[in-house]
């Protein structure tokens, strides 16, 4: 098997290992982080509907000023607390958070912190 399929194969086999010990209900969304090699997005996702309640990432264009000049993990922080304001809007203090095939460290590991900082509850 080619290196770059079997790679996707073992984050498909991750994802889908950690989003079944999830139980994420109405009362209780799902915040589900993506990461890229560059940038970092989060979604409130509430998987009863299936609809996203708040999301936002780093390649937002009203956040280009915010996030210049920092580094990945300062614009994960930022993208955290961001997250944790928008989800408070839309009625949500209390979360599931779902790391999807990363690791909980760096990055990821930086934007929860910042979410629960800011207001969420995980």
């Amino acid at each position: 098997m080619k290196p770059i399929r079997l790679k996707n194969k073992q984050a498909l086999r991750r994802k889908r290992s950690n989003r079944s010990a999830l139980n994420s209900t109405s009362e209780r969304p799902r915040l589900s982080v993506h990461r890229t090699s560059k940038h970092i997005y989060a979604q409130v996702i509430d998987d009863m509907t299936g609809r996203t309640l708040a999301g936002c990432g780093s390649t937002a264009g009203g956040f280009s000023s915010d996030l210049e000049g920092k580094t990945k993990t300062e614009c994960a922080a930022f993208i955290g607390q961001e997250i944790a304001r928008r989800a408070t809007e839309a009625g949500v203090k209390t979360v599931v958070f779902d790391r999807g095939p990363y690791l909980y460290h760096g990055r990821v590991k930086a934007l929860a912190d910042a979410a629960r900082e800011g207001g969420l509850s995980f």
